[in-house]
């Protein structure tokens, strides 16, 4: 048990001040007082004055009259670093003057902790920067308005011309379902998720060197993938954007798409579907010689046979190369998903719900009579299914202006997998598997906020990468592990104290290359 006395010196007048520890005495067996001086009383106003051998802590922990506050601040010191080396935080200021730092904290909060945005101002009481009195609810949906097409344009033009530079840039769309009947990007559509809800399709462009999301732009839910590239392709050509190398699944492949990123002098690493009547001709062609030693490749582990040919694509004939694979390891593989897919339009025909899409297979693999007696019957083409099973399972094919090395291409394509990583976090780490927002100004502003909690983490996971530490955290296990970490403010002259660093703590601070800053 502790207290505190003073104790006037005769001498000089001078009142100290003890605190008075009661310590256990062993020899003597009970416990005994012992004074230590932490200061004096000034002499005109009577306040207290901390003896000079304290440092500020102590100083003002000993202090009656000072009060204390405590703000999180261990995420913060990582996030912060990553704005500034992203150039984020410079490029944010420029473009939204009057609201970034908030911008900053709401993706500061998706990324640490996820959630609703609604919750983010009590939040931000706890937390580095002190923004709670500018982050309620109200001027949250404020903010998320005022963003705007025109600020975001600007922002995202800028961005493209800061991270590109010979980059490969991967291309997808995912489903965002939502609650809102009052957006008009909110369509019902083909749901990636399998959700029961309709929907607007967020498409996403990932740089492969620079392992950090480039671009993104709503789509209407009901818009195909296929139909999206070439309005990106001209919107790109608007913004003033150097020549791109896309890199893109199947699902945006069509003449139409190839045409326009030809016409625009673009490169592209494209997949080619296994449904075109040039694709099926150009593997008959080769297709009893690729698996010679001439056609043996490996791409890490793997053994691939592959054939490569000029492909002089249009009128004008533009270099093109088409690479076609054969994966003996695969074919089992495609067996089992082609005979999942004809099951599927099978069902499709029987329930009366046909897919315009899928008219071809249908045509091709179904035969479908109609009796008066026993109405629809639909089976398999079986010699169709037995020739496409012998002839094409286990090729691939990719149409590149850009590579021509197919085992270069091959891994080119196979890194594209970074942008299913970036949707992943946007669902999961970042809370945006539903949209609850319901204008589409505010939805366009939360998206915008989302996007840039994604450059933070993908910044972020980059580094650890580099420095093992990805083998150890997740991001957001890393920036929990940074909570701890807090900054003690105290009133008066004592400024700003740390708490303890852990070791863990200095341990990631070290491989991420971040110096604590200066808080007294």
């Amino acid at each position: 048990m502790a207290y505190r006395v003073h104790q006037t010196n005769k001498k000089n007048g001078v009142t100290y001040v003890y605190d008075v520890v009661s310590v256990w005495h062993k020899e003597l067996g009970q416990s005994r007082n012992k004074q230590v001086c932490v200061g004096k009383l000034d002499p005109v106003t009577g306040e207290f004055v901390p003896s000079k051998r304290l440092d500020p802590q102590q100083a003002a922990v000993r202090d009656p009259a000072v009060t204390a506050s405590a703000q999180i601040v261990g995420p913060a010191v990582v996030l912060d670093e990553f704005s500034k080396r992203t150039g984020l935080e410079k490029l944010l200021k420029s473009c939204f003057p009057d609201t970034h730092r908030q911008i900053l904290a709401m993706a500061n909060y998706l990324a640490i902790e996820g959630g609703a945005l609604s919750y983010c101002e009590s939040w931000a009481k706890s937390h580095e920067p002190a923004l709670a009195t500018s982050l309620a609810s109200q001027r949250i949906s404020e903010i998320l308005s005022s963003i705007g097409t025109d600020g975001k344009q600007t922002f995202l033009a800028k961005w493209i011309g800061k991270v590109l530079e010979n980059d490969y840039i991967c291309y997808d769309i995912t489903s965002v379902s939502s609650y809102s009947e009052l957006n008009e990007f909110i369509k019902w559509g083909h749901n990636r998720d399998k959700e029961k809800l309709p929907q607007l399709n967020l498409a996403m462009l990932f740089g492969q060197k620079s392992a950090l999301p480039v671009y993104y732009h709503r789509v209407p839910g009901n818009i195909s993938d296929v139909s999206t590239l070439r309005n990106l392709v001209l919107t790109f050509k608007a913004l003033e954007v150097k020549r791109l190398h896309y890199v893109m699944d199947k699902g945006f492949y069509s003449r139409k798409n190839v045409d326009a990123l030809v016409e625009n002098r673009d490169r592209f690493t494209l997949a080619v579907p296994l449904t075109n009547k040039w694709l099926l001709q150009a593997i008959d062609d080769i297709h009893e010689t690729v698996h010679g030693p001439e056609g043996y490749r490996k791409l890490d582990d793997e053994v691939l046979y592959v054939h490569s040919r000029l492909y002089p694509w249009g009128k004008e004939k533009r270099r093109c190369y088409l690479h076609l694979y054969y994966n003996a390891t695969n074919r089992a593989k495609d067996v089992d998903k082609f005979n999942e897919q004809l099951l599927q339009y099978k069902g499709e025909i029987e329930s009366g719900k046909p897919v315009a899409d899928h008219q071809k297979a249908y045509d091709d693999f179904l035969i479908q009579k109609t009796t008066p007696k026993r109405g629809l019957q639909v089976s398999f083409n079986s010699e169709a299914v037995s020739q496409y099973i012998s002839r094409y399972a286990g090729f691939q094919a990719l149409l590149s202006n850009g590579i021509r090395d197919p085992v270069e291409a091959m891994r080119v394509y196979r890194d594209k997998d970074a942008v299913e990583k970036c949707f992943d976090d946007l669902k999961n780490s970042l809370d945006m598997k539903r949209l609850r927002m319901h204008t589409s100004a505010t939805v366009d502003g939360r998206l915008f906020v989302q996007f840039i909690a994604l450059i933070l983490i993908s910044a972020i996971r980059k580094e650890m990468r580099l420095s093992k530490l990805i083998e150890k955290y997740t991001v957001r296990e890393l920036l929990q592990e940074m909570k701890t970490l807090t900054k003690v403010k105290y009133s008066g002259k004592y400024g700003h104290i740390l708490t303890e660093v852990t070791k863990a703590q200095r341990d990631i601070l070290k491989a991420l290359d971040i110096q604590l800053p200066a808080m007294a």
